[in-house]
């Protein structure tokens, strides 16, 4: 999280699949909801394999609390935003941390 927050406070660059996700009518997520998720979400899954680069997944709260994730890869010089959405439910646990065995 460390590093996540640290290329956050340099820049975030919103990769044109997250601006999509985000402007959806069914989800309407706003920049501001996604900073707060990485400053002030919880880090629930790890990609350090990731073939574009380490990256992971965050949860944290948007407008009126509603649960976020967003996808987001620390570079030296900024947070690129991979994506952001919401959690369904039927695939995550309450708190939308632990996704639900298929």
């Amino acid at each position: 999280m460390e590093l996540v927050r640290e290329a956050s406070s340099k820049r975030r660059l919103y990769l044109p699949h997250a601006l999509r996700q985000m402007a959806r009518p069914d989800r309407m997520i706003a920049v501001a909801e996604v900073a707060n998720v990485v400053t002030s979400g919880t880090l629930i899954e790890d990609y350090p394999e990731d073939p574009r680069g380490h990256s992971c997944l965050l949860c944290g709260g948007g407008e009126n609390g509603r649960p976020i994730h967003v996808v987001c890869a620390p570079k030296e010089d900024y947070l690129a935003v991979i994506t952001a959405y919401l959690p369904d439910p039927d695939e995550w646990s309450d708190n939308f941390t632990v996704r639900k065995p298929k």
